[in-house]
């Protein structure tokens, strides 16, 4: 996510440090590299002139405090402006105390439109509201049949008909989610590859007849400056609550997340990370400005663990390491915790700091596969004791993973470094001393 504008910002930022004093010749050489960055990552221009004219308002004669280098004051500078840019705070989506709470979802074809209607009743059902998808984009062939499939997945129904127009199908679904006792409707909406008066006045029509408590406009963030152009032209017609963006799990060159929430003045209220089901998280903005200058994510993180990991297993993990029993069976369940929460890219991208090893997007979920097959091709007692894999065990453990003995070397090496460094964390040991030895100082 955002790794390529991560990295040119971080390059660009590189000129103040070692400064003693922000100027106004060294800020502004800074930013004119940080206005580059923004440009080539599509950012609305007028966007970016507001951002870097706020910036340099903000910079120009602060005196460096003691301990805190000039590229770190500007950095927190610019950190705050982003989270402003994007909206400041959370923003919550509208549900009715009256029920059912009607949802509506516009967009163009091909943006996740349909997708994002099943990860929201994914989501909402795991809040404990009783969901019900309604297919109300009669014209793409697969759009029913797609809806259904996702709706059969994360077990919500589908309230749908193929020989009714949108508008009908979405006044019964309301009476319908009523009879059956389903707390949350929603609709999802025909698209279009472009915007035409046929869809938008379809929408306007469903709008007006089902007077929903929230109407969501998904985009497409891979599509930059254009995501900002579509969302401006059907807030126009619709003056919807809120904003999806989806596809962010890649690249995104981040032009949609800093320019949509200044130009249509409506929030971002989801963000799409990937194509499971459960692949979708509320837009924080202090959060994504974090992720942007890469300083990570940490809270999310922890958020994202807490809803994985069995609480038990952790406990009986801790005591493990707490008294040196750490083997890699255990080492093979916490990879299978990890896996739950995500592309490793995705996992990687919380870290602060990450950004720096390399393109995050590099990072293959196949060598944890491969890593999987290595250790479900030892035998139990190979596993809980990893000192007993002699040369001959070790061919016939490359052998059994279709690996070569040199990767399971490779394993079995950074095993052992994992349970040293466990081992120094136990005995009391303080990173910075243990990080020092490592460095040969």
């Amino acid at each position: 996510m955002f790794e390529t504008l991560t990295e040119k910002l971080d390059s660009a930022l590189k000129k103040l440090r070692g400064q003693h004093r922000i100027s106004e010749e060294n800020t502004a050489e800074a930013l004119r590299d940080v206005r580059r960055v923004l440009l080539d990552a599509d950012v609305n221009l007028n966007v970016v002139k507001s951002f870097i004219d706020n910036v340099q308002q903000k910079a120009v004669g602060q005196e460096v405090i003691t301990s805190v280098a000039p590229g770190q004051l500007i950095i927190k500078i610019i950190y705050d402006e982003l989270v402003t840019l994007m909206g400041s705070e959370k923003a919550e989506i509208n549900l009715s105390p009256e029920v059912p709470s009607i949802i509506m979802v516009a967009g163009l074809q091909g943006s996740g439109k349909t997708t994002f209607s099943g990860k929201l009743a994914n989501l909402l059902k795991s809040k404990g509201r009783q969901p019900l998808l309604v297919a109300a984009d009669v014209y793409r062939p697969a759009a029913i049949d797609q809806l259904e499939a996702l709706g059969k997945q994360i077990d919500v129904p589908v309230f749908t008909s193929r020989t009714e127009s949108a508008l009908e199908i979405a006044k019964r679904a309301i009476p319908y989610a009523k009879e059956n006792a389903r707390d949350t409707v929603i609709i999802d909406t025909a698209g279009r590859l472009a915007i035409d008066e046929e869809m938008m006045r379809e929408v306007e029509n469903i709008k007006s007849a089902v007077t929903p408590h929230e109407i969501l406009f998904v985009v497409d963030s891979m599509i930059g400056q254009d995501a900002v152009n579509t969302a401006k032209a059907f807030h126009d017609r619709l003056d919807f609550d809120g904003i999806v963006l989806t596809k962010l799990d890649g690249d995104t060159r981040g032009g949609a997340a800093l320019s949509i929430r200044s130009v249509v003045g409506k929030p971002i209220k989801f963000v799409g990370v990937g194509e499971k089901m459960d692949a979708l998280e509320q837009f924080h903005p202090d959060r994504m400005a974090s992720r942007i200058l890469g300083m990570g994510d940490i809270v999310s993180l922890v958020e994202k663990a807490q809803q994985t990991f069995d609480q038990k297993q952790a406990e009986k993990l801790q005591e493990k390491i707490i008294k040196d029993r750490f083997t890699l069976q255990d080492f093979y369940e916490q990879l299978q915790q990890v896996k739950k929460m995500g592309p490793m890219s995705q996992v990687m991208s919380m870290i602060p700091g990450a950004s720096k090893l390399g393109n995050l997007n590099d990072v293959d979920d196949k060598e944890l596969k491969y890593v999987e097959a290595i250790i479900l091709s030892m035998t139990k007692e190979e596993r809980n004791n990893p000192g007993i894999i002699n040369g001959s065990r070790r061919k016939r453990i490359a052998k059994g993973s279709g690996r070569t003995i040199q990767e399971v070397n490779k394993l079995l090496t950074q095993f052992t470094e994992m349970q040293k460094m466990m081992r120094n964390f136990t005995k009391g040991k303080s990173f910075a001393k243990m990080m020092g030895q490592r460095l040969g100082r």
